[in-house]
């Protein structure tokens, strides 16, 4: 993915604070001071030489007393740009467009769903909230590699990190009664757990070989840990702090990730 693609919203940051400091009646040295950093450091984010980090877009925004949200969301301009299509293609490609807002693809997402449980369902610490974590992390993490969700799913701000919503039960409801997933109740430790079991093996063709690395590496990284540390670990991640409680999680804040989930391997951009 090229740098134009991996930093569009950088724009839309850079005008919000230009607006900003003219609405206030502040010089750029003004705004440096107060958010700590060097004159320079701050010209070069309003010459959209670099992108922001977490630090600096909370400091901004309570400099400005305005939200997070706002200085960095693109929700409003999203509106004017075309509509994305999706044309699966026989391997993704890193020039693909970036998906504006990724749509749930059914038949993949019960394939990725069937891939996922055959490889750890059977692991005693995979319930249906850790299940929710690593889809999480699976189409997130490939969002901020490659522009674009593998699943398409939609996933909102709950307390305890982010879940998929209704059109993940809808898949769910149907490959039951196709009798392609069951779900049980178990005992871990002495928590109740919802356990998802296939009842068949994935049908590869829906994913590519670059989508089915992705998710082994992911399932490597991500697969051993219990519910406790994903969801501790996805209230780290940019994307699930930005959204509001109750309401969708923007995948295009993965590119304001900290290297705390950021999966994106170092290219030469200062940070």
């Amino acid at each position: 993915m090229n740098n134009h693609n991996r930093w569009a919203e950088i724009m839309t940051f850079t005008t919000r604070i230009k607006q900003l400091r003219k609405q206030a009646g502040v010089s750029q040295e003004m705004v440096a001071d107060a958010i700590g950093v060097a004159r320079a450091t701050y010209a070069s984010l309003e010459a959209d030489r670099r992108p922001p980090n977490l630090d600096e877009i909370h400091k901004l925004a309570e400099y400005y007393e305005v939200s997070t949200a706002s200085l960095i969301s693109d929700d409003a301009d999203a509106v004017n740009e075309p509509e994305v299509t999706y044309e699966r293609p026989q391997e993704v490609s890193d020039i693909l467009p970036r998906e504006i807002d990724p749509k749930v693809k059914p038949e993949k997402l019960r394939e990725v769903l069937l891939y996922v449980l055959n490889k750890v369902g059977a692991k005693p610490n995979v319930g249906e909230t850790v299940l929710y974590k690593l889809l999480y992390f699976i189409d997130m993490d490939y969002y901020e590699k490659h522009g674009r969700s593998i699943t398409g799913l939609t996933y909102i701000h709950n307390t305890f990190g982010p879940s998929p919503v209704k059109d993940f039960r809808a898949v769910v409801d149907d490959m039951r009664k196709h009798d392609e997933l069951d779900i049980v109740e178990t005992k871990f430790f002495n928590n109740k757990q919802k356990k998802y079991l296939p009842q068949k093996a994935p049908d590869l063709h829906q994913l590519s070989a670059t989508e089915i690395k992705h998710i082994d590496a992911e399932l490597a990284r991500l697969g051993d840990k219990n519910a406790t540390e994903l969801s501790d670990l996805s209230h780290k991640d940019t994307p699930w702090i930005v959204a509001k409680q109750g309401k969708p999680i923007n995948y295009r804040f993965v590119f304001y990730r900290t290297t705390a989930t950021s999966v994106r391997e170092d290219d030469g951009v200062e940070l």
